[in-house]
């Protein structure tokens, strides 16, 4: 499958690109060549390869849930600028 100029400007205005000429012709030249490529991978039979979420074997590498003790309110203030002893003062960011 060749892609064609007509494909090219459709796809510039669904993306909302304003394409040269010189721009049209390289890209439909490069999205040929991907498309090529997918046609020949799409000849290979895959008839015994099992369908993989993920290609690398990763198991869950989080720790575990744990309580453990935090920095106490007055540390937690001592850093920032604005605060009143028991909340951080941000700027209001939704008019009402």
């Amino acid at each position: 499958m060749s892609i064609t100029s007509a494909d090219i400007d459709k796809i510039a205005n669904l993306a909302k690109l304003d394409l040269s000429k010189a721009e049209r012709e390289k890209f439909a030249s490069q999205l040929s060549d991907i498309v090529s490529y997918i046609e020949k991978l799409n000849q290979l039979n895959t008839d015994d390869v099992k369908p993989l979420a993920h290609v690398n074997d990763l198991t869950n590498v989080f720790r575990e849930d744990k309580a453990r003790p935090s920095m106490e309110k007055p540390d937690v203030f001592k850093n920032s600028p604005h605060h009143d002893d028991e909340f951080f003062l941000v700027p209001k960011v939704l008019k009402t």
